[in-house]
Formats: C-alpha cells, structure tokens, sequence
C-alpha cells in the first residue's frame, strides 16, 4: 500500500507490480526508473492494470491522455479510470500523472470452462454458454434460432441468437440487436441476455405483450462478443484489442451502406469484422450493447471531434435522450444515479468522456441505426448472488426499450410498374439522418418523436418522392407506404437508353451545354452523379 504523494516507484516495485497481484490505493507520482520505448499501440499485452487518475482539468486532461494513447474506461468526476498495460503504467509515471487506484487485473478468477447447464442467476463460461443457448433452440424451434457471426480469435463462436415468430422468413418487421460482453470482464450483461432469453421464449403464447413483441419484431441477441476475452477475465481480445474502441471512427466513415461506401473491416479485430459484415446484412433499426463499470445510458455521439466533457448531439438528439430515459427510467437503481456530468442516468457519450471507434457511433453512421450503450453496475463483476436483482433491475428496461422501435412511421417502398420492393434511402425533411429500406422487402422504419413531418424518399433508378404532413402520434407508429417512379432514363428523347443519355447527364454534371435535355431523371431538384448512375443502371438493366 502506497500512502504518501511523495512516494517514488523503485526498480523492485516496477517487478512487483508487472509479476504479482497488485492493488494500490493513495497518491503516487512519477517515478525514478527506466523506461520502456514509448508506443502508442491499438494491441496491448498484459498483464493489464485498472488506473484511477486524478485530473485537474477533466476535458483537457482526459483528451491529453486519449491523445497520448491511454485506454480510457470511465470518468467520474476529478477522477479518470484507465485499463493499461505494464508498460503503459510506467509511462502513467512519467508523465506525472497522480494515481489514486491500481489494481492488476484481472481481479477475480475466470468462470471455469464447462459444459454443465447452470440455473439463472450464476456466471456462465462460453461453454456452458453455449450448451444453454443450443438447449433453448431445440426446445423453442417455432421462434427461435441460433447462429454463429463466426469465431474468435482463438475459434470461439460469436452466438447469435434470433427470436421471432417465423425466425426463417425475412418478413415486414423491424430488426433489434442486444449486443454484450464486448469486454471480456464485464459479464452480467452476458447473464441478463440469458435472462431475457428465456423470459420471451417461456412467457410466448402466454403473456400478450411478450407475444406482440415477438411476433412484430425480430429480436437478435448476442450474449458474448467476446469470448476469449469472457475465457481469460480481461477487457480484450486475445490479441490485446478493445473491440469498443476498434471500428471505424467518424474520420473513417466516408458514406453509408447505401451509398455504397465500403464497410471498411480489413485489419479490425476478427470479432469486430464479424459484427461489421452481420450488421451490414440485415436492416438493423435499433440497438443496445451491454457493459459495466458504470451506471448509466450512454447515448450518441462518443466521438464528433467535440473532445472530451462537450456534448455531441446527433440530429436525431430529442428523440435519443427520449430512448435513453426509455431504460433507464424503469430501472431504478439507473434513473437515481447522478454525477457531475449526467442526470436521470443518462449522459451523451462525449460529454461523458470522448471515444473513439465506439460500435453505437458506427452504427448509426454507416447503417442508420440508433443505438445505446447500457452501463448496469459501478462493479464489473458483482456477486453471482445479485444476478436476480440486476433482472429485476433491468427486465422492464430492456422489454420497454426494444418496444421503442414501434414508434415513429414505418411503410413499404415499392415500385409503382411491379410492386417490387425498392431498396431506398428516408429522410426527414430538416434532418440529415437517414435510414434505408430493407432491399428484400421493401419496409423502413423512421423512428421519431410525435409530430408532423414532411418525408423524403430516394432509390437508383427512381424519381425522387416526397409525402407531406405525416403525423406521428404517441403510439404506434404511423403507417406511410410509397410507391417510387421509374426514372425516364432515355434523357435525349431519341427512344432509345444508350451511352448518348450518359453523355447528356454528364455534360450537365459538368456545367457545359447538353442540347436542352432535362439531366435531372430521378426529379430531386439538382443534376449529380445520382442521376448519372441511374442512367447506367437502367441501361445495364436493358
């Protein structure tokens, strides 16, 4: 136990801390000692320690230690917790920075690996994981199915479980994802997946509003994203990675799916990759990953370059902070909770502390779907003992969030020549946020707050649409289907679709004179590489 704010680590105190259990708890500063070369690495290799730092000016010190490489886990306050490596905590020193806490991790030893079923209510390992969830499958085949998003690092599966009432039809429902255990040492969300998992296939066909729930919604949940990391009882990937600090960060996000921006998943950690390619394929609409460490609702944005302690709203920032306090205001313990930077326990993820490749900024940038980040204990692991608590903590809270993605206005894109489904962008007139069609059914769901909105429709190979005065009202969502045009792609009027209709939309792109033609075929009010690629696909398609 270190005491005195003058203490000085020695070179016998650097072996001990790297070599044996270790927890710290007073004012240490820099240390007299040698140091490693200085990296700023996105791997890290234990063992890890969990750092309390103090800091003297929160944003700025927090901002200063992200830029410098640190892994920032939490703020609370005049205090920062970091998950640092050896090597990392040395630097710590160097830098000056004082240390409230150490503690080696991790602290408390992994659940062993077994097969054995386990009741609710105790820690599970991955195999035992697994043979629970395969038990749930077999006994629940009408509305339940499992599949793997692919392995771990160490070919551990990444179970994904899908609760619906025809789980092998794409039908006209919105898609939900529970995603946890991101972080190997934070378990309990793993368990309340399990929870949530045999509380809507045991009460289905007996209690209503879990039927409704499964019958209109299909309900993915992934219990463990990282299951090396829930193996070995640490924060990361067997490769040393944060899989929530590893997608692709706002800089890296050139366009949405839609626009056939690149999912951008080559050299990311293979779960994260898995995850990437899993959320590209379906038609996700809303969404949560579970943690702990904190007590909160942690809502988007992480990162929008604000830095750390500002608050970065999305353009969706009303109707968020309403899903946030959809959680959390069932659940108790959550709503109570406050702190120098959020009440009602629920805090903007940048106000909180800025970062960077979080899963719930990707999310809703790239495929347009909202997500949330739930914290459910200051503990990491509590006591298998309060496992029961934190369900009836949590129950009503993850039932009622899931129920939001029926609210808002949902309907079917289709073409007007077939009835075909079109694969379409929707905005909000005013809002620049979109969400897109599901391409093999044609169905959308825009979640918003109650009002009137002007809806704006757009797809290759379409006249734009837009539908006025849609009311939205506090209920279920309003219903707004849309038939999209073909466009006239024969732009020179000569009767045939060929590469002098390209050249005409071209010569207009290009500001230069193009015969008088009309180059704006899908009628959004401007000529751009939009009109220009709806020509070339209606000319492939001859």
């Amino acid at each position: 136990m270190f005491c005195s704010a003058h203490t000085r680590l020695s070179r016998i105190a650097v072996a001990v801390a790297v070599l044996g259990p270790l927890v710290w708890a007073g004012t240490v500063h820099a240390a007299d000692t040698a140091l490693p070369k200085r990296v700023v690495v996105e791997t890290r290799t234990g063992p890890y320690f969990e750092v309390d730092v103090a800091l003297t000016t929160p944003g700025k010190d927090v901002d200063e230690l992200s830029a410098a490489g640190y892994n920032v886990t939490n703020v609370n306050g005049n205090v920062a917790t970091l998950y640092v490596t050896a090597d990392e905590l040395l630097w710590l020193y160097s830098d000056g920075y004082s240390m409230l806490r150490v503690e080696q991790q991790p602290t408390a030893p992994p659940e062993p690996e077994t097969a054995q079923p386990k009741a609710l209510g105790a820690y599970h390992g991955y195999t035992s994981l697994t043979t629970e969830l395969q038990t749930y499958a077999d006994n629940h085949t009408s509305i339940c199915r499992i599949y793997t998003l692919g392995q771990s690092v160490q070919g551990r599966e990444l179970w994904a479980m899908l609760i619906t009432d025809n789980p092998d039809v794409d039908e006209e429902e919105p898609e939900f994802k529970y995603v946890s255990t991101m972080h190997g040492d934070e378990p309990i969300g793993t368990e309340l997946c399990l929870y949530l998992i045999d509380y809507l296939l045991a009460q289905y066909g007996t209690v209503q509003r879990v039927t409704d729930l499964v019958d209109n919604t299909a309900i993915w949940i992934v219990p463990c994203m990282n299951p090396d990391g829930l193996v070995a009882g640490t924060r990361y990937n067997s490769n040393g990675a944060d899989l929530n600090r590893s997608f692709p960060e706002r800089t890296e996000i050139a366009g949405t799916l839609f626009d056939q921006s690149p999912l951008n998943e080559t050299g990311r950690p293979i779960e994260v990759q898995h995850v990437m390619q899993w959320t590209a394929d379906n038609s996700f609409v809303l969404s949560a990953n579970l943690h702990s460490g904190a007590l909160l609702f942690n809502y988007l944005y992480d990162d929008d370059g604000k830095g750390s302690g500002v608050d970065a709203p999305t353009p969706d920032d009303t109707l968020i902070e309403a899903l946030s306090l959809r959680y959390a205001s069932h659940n108790t313990p959550m709503y109570t909770n406050s702190s120098p930077s959020f009440t009602n326990g629920i805090v903007n993820g940048s106000l909180w502390y800025e970062a960077s490749g979080s899963m719930q900024d990707w999310n809703y940038r790239y495929v347009g779907c909202i997500e949330g980040t739930v914290e459910l204990s200051t503990t990491k692991k509590p006591s298998a003992a309060l496992l029961p608590t934190f369900w009836s903590d949590n129950q009503e809270s993850m039932l009622s969030y899931i129920e939001g993605i029926h609210r808002g206005v949902r309907g079917l894109v289709t073409s007007s020549v077939d009835d075909s489904p079109v694969y379409a962008k929707v905005t909000v007139a005013g809002n620049a946020q979109p969400v897109f069609t599901d391409a093999d059914v044609g169905d959308y769901y825009r979640l918003l707050l109650p009002g009137t909105y002007d809806l704006k429709f757009a797809a290759v190979g379409f006249e734009n649409k837009t539908v006025e005065d849609v009311t939205v009202v506090d209920g279920a969502a309003t219903r707004q289907d849309v038939e999209l045009t073909p466009i006239d792609a024969d732009v020179n009027n000569d009767a045939v679709v060929d590469a002098a209709d390209i050249q005409v939309v071209v010569l207009a792109i290009l500001g230069q004179p193009n015969g008088g033609f009309d180059a704006d075929v899908d009628k959004s009010g401007a000529v751009n590489t939009v009109d220009l690629q709806s020509v070339v696909v209606a000319l492939l398609k001859q």
